[in-house]
């Protein structure tokens, strides 16, 4: 891919991420006209929504990297992962909406979205669990003998929990092909993770066990995409897991609904103005047109997107005693 070319496909999947979140926000509140897609207030997401505006460059400068046979493994804070993969925005939207046609026929809702079409193992409503998917995945296919890779999301609290370390400790062990990438967002949840986390963070932890990896200004797209590219080199050259350190921040709540008052004022005007598209704008040296062409393309789709979802139909009763796990007592029969 010419570097223009690259250029563009990075700012492209940044502003459909950021588009597709800001109209999610909107829908939940009852409300998208500025989609141009009014809906009326018994039309919206539903379920809690775990919004990932501010990080888009993250998943953009990663997935680039991967072919549509590597696969991913994401967080409750997963739409940003699913379109930068590849997966439709339709069946997304319309799976947020908890209608038929969404990826998981409504049922998972955003924390639960998945494609394996394109790779994408699921998103996880348990934090660090992607981490020990991603890893089991990435031991099948070493024993395959498959070619592809594994890429797995998570976020700054998850170093705390258990599954970081035996994950880590098993990718290394078995040299799986995996990068880890640690969206560091600076909050968990509602704490701040300077004041959780011991150490010197998420990358010397991965180096303690022996796994090698780069730290990244995660609002930086460009520097991302350098920073993937050359560790998913190492990877597919059979060189073990690697871990990418990428240093971002959420500009919204935990959820849509939270207003984050715990977050210091000046800390997120700080932010705000470090916003990773903003950023790409002022220092890309594309035309104006051309990011202008973008914008009213990624505009258009998401209002397709909403209006798709609104019509789409709701799933039928029965599906209730489907794709549910049979624990041999018989009540589901």
């Amino acid at each position: 891919m010419k570097s223009q070319d690259r250029a563009l496909a990075l700012y492209r999947t940044m502003a459909r991420i950021r588009a597709f979140e800001n109209a999610a926000e909107e829908a939940s509140r009852g409300g998208v006209s500025a989609f141009g897609a009014a809906l009326s207030n018994d039309v919206r997401v539903r379920g809690p929504l775990h919004l990932s505006t501010g990080q888009e460059a993250v998943p953009a400068g990663v997935c680039i990297n991967l072919a549509n046979e590597d696969l991913i493994t994401s967080t409750h804070r997963g739409h940003g992962h699913t379109l930068a993969k590849g997966a439709s925005m339709e069946k997304m939207m319309c799976e947020l909406f908890g209608r038929a046609t969404g990826f998981n026929g409504g049922k998972g809702g955003s924390m639960h979205i998945a494609d394996f079409s394109v790779g994408m193992l699921g998103a996880n409503g348990v934090v660090a669990a992607g981490i020990p998917i991603a890893v089991g995945a990435a031991h099948a296919l070493k024993v395959q003998a498959k070619k592809s890779i594994v890429a797995c999301f998570f976020g700054d609290g998850a170093i705390n929990r258990g599954p970081f370390l035996e994950g880590l400790n098993w990718a290394k062990v078995h040299e799986l092909p995996v990068l880890f990438v640690c969206e560091d967002n600076r909050w968990s949840a509602t704490t701040s993770t300077e004041a959780m986390t011991a150490g010197a963070g998420p990358l010397a932890r991965a180096k303690a066990i022996g796994i090698a990896g780069a730290e990244v200004d995660g609002n930086d797209v460009l520097a991302v995409d350098l920073a993937a590219s050359k560790l998913i080199n190492e990877i597919r050259k059979g060189k073990g897991p690697k871990f990418l350190h990428a240093i971002t921040y959420r500009f919204k709540g935990h959820v849509s609904v939270d207003p984050a008052t715990y977050r210091d004022g000046e800390e997120v005007a700080r932010a705000l103005a470090n916003d990773p598209i903003k950023v790409f704008v002022r220092n890309c040296g594309l035309k104006k047109e051309e990011l202008e062409k973008i914008q009213k393309q990624t505009h258009e789709e998401v209002a397709n997107a909403l209006r798709v979802a609104a019509a789409a139909p709701w799933p039928d009763k029965g599906g209730a005693y489907t794709d549910i796990q049979d624990a041999g007592s018989g009540q589901w029969t």
